[in-house]
């Protein structure tokens, strides 16, 4: 690999991570009761719990819906990364690594 093509693979990685960066997904569970906000590098920007949509008499449910919702977000989060990585996996396959 060319220094050439060691620079713009360089460039193109430093261009993918600021789009994760970015990316902000939001996955909802409990009908809203509880929301996640995570970016595209997996780091969670923001949990917010309804105390309107929760029962204080049933905190395994608000549980539940707080796993479930990071769980998610994750998986969601790793798919976005992947898209956007697929070009550049592709390009470093062609280059026999």
């Amino acid at each position: 690999m060319s220094k050439f093509d060691q620079a713009k693979m360089a460039m193109q990685a430093k261009k993918i991570q600021k789009e994760l960066k970015n990316e902000v997904i939001r996955v909802e569970k409990g009908d809203g009761a509880v929301w996640i906000e995570i970016t595209g590098e997996q780091k969670i920007k923001k949990i917010h719990i309804d105390p309107d949509s929760v029962d204080l008499e049933d905190i395994t449910q608000l549980e539940r819906w707080i796993e479930d919702a990071v769980k998610e977000a994750i998986q969601e989060s790793q798919k976005v990364a992947a898209e956007k990585m697929r070009p550049m996996m592709g390009a470093l396959s062609s280059l026999g690594l």
